[in-house]
């Protein structure tokens, strides 16, 4: 891997203190730049990254806890304060291979992409593994984050494997970036409103029988109303603050006709049950035509939305 540009590399650490020299020790030497985040870590981790020699080595400690997404923020702006060009987050588990750092850097430094990011997916070993129960959690929440980030093309969401351009870090509100475990989420979403192009590594996992640190399910049910909220947030400041356009107009047109057929079909049901009475077919019409029209308007928005998405047929 040739390097003109900086790296650094970026572990938010928490209880890995017997991990942390192995994952070090595997980082390229092309990396200019390691900062360890101590996210006051209540094991030994703190003495044993002060018998670590390399010159490359950063520490920065957290007082109390804060979480992974508050750790990497702090690496953030240290690494904007060196200078780094693209910064690599990498866990201190020891589940995600620093030999696949040049993999996740080469597009970014080549300017195929802004922000590049794991994809465990792509190996089909590791879904046979998944319990159905897991598969489903995960397609679930793929949908909503798709649809709250923008990024229709992403998968394995939740990977936290990631490598992003510098400049499009400072382009981010840090403030909307979530500090604990809907961080990796939050990031892929303000990366949407840089306008920053996405690319997907293929990349296997390097545990054994663990699919995941978390419970799709759970994660699923605990993010959708925060993913919802995230949805609704990009498209008024994407189609409504930032810009307006033919998909605003889809919007204003689509939502009130489909809610309008929805609310009068279902009325005049009612009616209908209640009094024993055939509702005319004008009536039945009124409804039928106002959701098929808001149902197509609002698809061709869908449609468009995934043509706007940054990097996607040279947008």
């Amino acid at each position: 891997m040739s390097n003109p540009t900086s790296i650094a590399v970026i572990i938010p650490a928490y209880r890995v203190a017997t991990r942390i020299a192995g994952v070090l020790a595997k980082i390229p030497p092309e990396v200019r730049h390691v900062i360890v985040v101590d996210d006051a870590s209540p094991d030994s981790l703190e003495e044993v990254l002060k018998k670590i020699s390399d010159k490359r080595l950063i520490v920065l400690r957290h007082e109390a806890n804060r979480g992974v997404g508050a750790a990497m923020k702090t690496g953030f702006l240290k690494a904007i304060e060196l200078g780094a060009d693209i910064v690599v987050k990498i866990d201190g588990d020891g589940q995600m291979d620093p030999g696949l750092l040049p993999h996740f850097v080469e597009p970014i430094a080549s300017g195929k992409a802004d922000f590049t990011k794991g994809n465990r997916f792509r190996d089909l070993a590791f879904i046979k593994h998944m319990p159905i129960v897991r598969r489903i959690g995960n397609m679930g929440l793929s949908f909503l984050v798709k649809l709250s980030s923008g990024y229709w093309s992403l998968f394995d969401p939740c990977n936290g494997y990631i490598a992003l351009r510098t400049e499009t870090l400072k382009n981010m509100n840090f403030r909307r970036i979530a500090d604990r475990y809907f961080f990796e989420i939050t990031m892929l979403c303000e990366a949407y409103l840089a306008r920053a192009v996405l690319k997907d590594i293929p990349m296997k996992p390097v545990y054994g029988d663990e699919v995941s640190s978390l419970n799709s399910m759970k994660v699923l049910t605990e993010f959708s109303p925060r993913l919802i909220a995230r949805t609704v947030y990009r498209v008024l400041m994407s189609y409504f603050l930032i810009d307006f356009n033919v998909v605003s107009v889809f919007l204003v047109a689509g939502i009130p006709l489909f809610c309008f057929g929805v609310v009068w079909s279902a009325c005049h049901w009612i009616i209908s049950f209640q009094s024993h009475v055939f509702t005319s077919t004008g009536t039945v019409m009124i409804g039928a035509l106002s959701i098929l029209l808001g149902f197509q308007l609002l698809l061709q928005t869908i449609a468009l939305d995934i043509q706007n998405e940054p990097g996607r047929y040279g947008h």
